[in-house]
């Protein structure tokens, strides 16, 4: 594997690490199984995608990726919480449905080039631009999360019966964390769309099964309690599983080829998950 493979493993590492810590904001911190990811992921990349086609600042444009994954969230979490259905159902209905938004979204073509616009990497090195990003990310969040607001939010992922006696508003909570989960996936969408200098209707297909890798992975990096080292883990756990997956593909012996990336992804996944039940069932022998 070449230095620029290397760097580009790193740079889409980066940026599936940000979406890693949107999953683990929902799957981990509230408890909240949402599958919306692969469609909001689109919906940032569509958004940020039409916006420079349309001769917008590429930073405003991040900022909308944003925003219409939040969006996409706040769908979610309002059929969840009002609608009363089922967080995985919710989740899966708002992504199907996400499809032909964002074909909307992106005037009824589903790939949409803009090599010749700017981007934000157009004048910067893109690593010193994710870089900086993700670190603003990880300060961010780990402060909210260790706020008062924070620590609610964290409370009705541990026990939400506890949490409603002491007073703290589920709903508005659960609709909170969803929201904010899926605005920081539809910024990575929005990342990764100017990244590549073009948005296209199927780069959401396995974000979630590429989120959980990472941050299943990362807790077995870095295995600290602190949300600090959380959100830090799902960066360096993206990052690692890119770089694996890069080497693969790279690996002439192998024989591996560009098709085999989500038959790659699934054993991955598969191995890490079966990993620590292998290593309790040695220590239960002992």
């Amino acid at each position: 594997m070449s230095l620029a493979e290397l760097l580009i493993g790193i740079e889409i590492g980066l940026i599936y690490g940000i979406v890693a810590i949107g999953i683990y904001l929902t799957f981990k911190i509230i408890d909240f199984p949402d599958l919306t990811c692969d469609g909001s992921f689109v919906t940032g990349a569509a958004t940020s995608s039409i916006l420079i086609k349309s001769g917008y600042n590429p930073w405003i444009a991040i900022i909308f990726a944003a925003l219409s994954g939040g969006l996409a969230g706040l769908a979610t979490s309002i059929l969840h919480v009002y609608g009363k259905i089922t967080s995985l159902l919710a989740g899966i209905l708002v992504a199907f449905m996400l499809y032909s938004v964002n074909l909307r979204i992106m005037g009824g073509v589903s790939n949409l080039p803009f090599f010749n616009n700017e981007t934000i990497f157009t004048n910067y090195n893109p690593l010193f631009i994710l870089i900086t990003i993700s670190i603003f990310i990880w300060v961010i969040l780990s402060y909210i999360m260790n706020s008062d607001f924070g620590l609610s939010l964290r409370a009705i992922g541990q026990n939400k019966i506890l949490s409603l006696s002491y007073g703290v508003n589920l709903s508005l909570l659960t609709i909170t964390g969803i929201v904010l989960s899926n605005t920081v996936i539809g910024l990575a969408g929005g990342l990764l769309s100017q990244h590549q200098s073009f948005g296209d209707i199927s780069q959401g297909i396995g974000t979630v099964i590429t989120g959980l890798a990472a941050v299943i992975l990362g807790e077995k990096i870095l295995p600290f309690r602190s949300i600090w080292s959380g959100i830090l883990s799902c960066l360096l756990g993206s990052i690692l599983y890119r770089l694996i997956v890069a080497a693969a593909l790279n690996s002439e012996w192998i024989g591996l080829k560009t098709q085999d990336l989500n038959l790659i992804t699934g054993i991955m996944v598969v191995l890490i998950m079966l990993l620590p039940r292998r290593r309790s069932q040695e220590n239960s022998l002992c």
